[in-house]
């Protein structure tokens, strides 16, 4: 927080000091000046973008854990599946934001679907390795009692592979602004990436950074919210990185 109080107070200086045009770099007091003149229509617009995140979060979250199990518990799916799971990768979002759009029009599903498409690898990999990761010796154990494939996934290798599982949905959280922005970007009549667009053509650069601030605290908000998760579901495993 000392690092960024500093580079802040550096900023402010640096852009009176050198008479910046407001247009071209604004003061960082220009820009929370322009918060709270502007907080009705970023809120809005703020609204907006958060609502596709979330609704774009919890899918991915759900397709991803749907997926792990079905890779992890059948060959044939693994071979059928996971090769275009990454392969879903190698086409850039910004690619098949305008197509989605062609297809769904500029409501809310596509930015969603976009959102989805960003977020659902990370949760799906590292979930994968989680259920990967077990004990051969509780499986061993199990297999010899007679479990079927379910109750080994729901007894062992679902519980041990929480901690993958919340480390992918906090990458996933920090890129469903991304996401977001992107899908704005292609085409909507609101969110903060609408509102980017729009203040940079205007040349209004005090909203537009405000506009990126807030994201970028979207962000943020949403990846501390899945730390805290996952500290209220695994305390040992947070005890256990701080050395405890």
């Amino acid at each position: 927080m000392l690092v960024i109080a500093v580079l802040i107070v550096g900023w402010e200086i640096g852009v009176r000091i050198a008479g910046t045009p407001r247009w071209f770099l604004p003061k960082p007091s220009d820009i929370v000046r322009e918060m709270i003149e502007s907080r009705a229509l970023l809120w809005r617009h703020t609204v907006t973008t958060l609502q596709e995140m979330l609704v774009g979060l919890a899918l991915a979250f759900v397709l991803g854990i749907t997926l792990a199990i079905a890779i992890v518990g059948s060959r044939l799916v693994e071979r059928a599946v996971y090769p275009l799971v990454i392969a879903s990768q190698a086409v850039p979002i910004i690619a098949l934001a305008p197509i989605l759009l062609v297809w769904f029009g500029y409501g809310l599903t596509p930015k969603v679907i976009v959102v989805v498409l960003t977020c659902f690898f990370p949760i799906v990999v590292a979930t994968v390795g989680g259920l990967r990761a077990v004990d051969s010796d509780a499986v061993a154990l199990l297999r010899s009692m007679g479990a079927s494939r379910w109750q080994l996934m729901r007894i062992v290798r679902l519980p041990s592979a929480l901690p993958a599982l919340l480390a992918g949905t906090r990458i996933a959280a920090a890129w469903s602004v991304i996401g977001a922005i992107v899908g704005e970007w292609v085409g909507a009549s609101a969110g903060l990436g609408y509102l980017m667009t729009r203040s940079a053509s205007q040349f209004q650069t005090p909203r537009l950074y405000a506009a990126v601030t807030i994201a970028a605290l979207l962000g943020i908000a949403l990846f501390a919210l899945v730390s805290l998760i996952e500290r209220l579901v695994l305390p040992w495993q947070t005890h256990a990185r701080r050395g405890d």
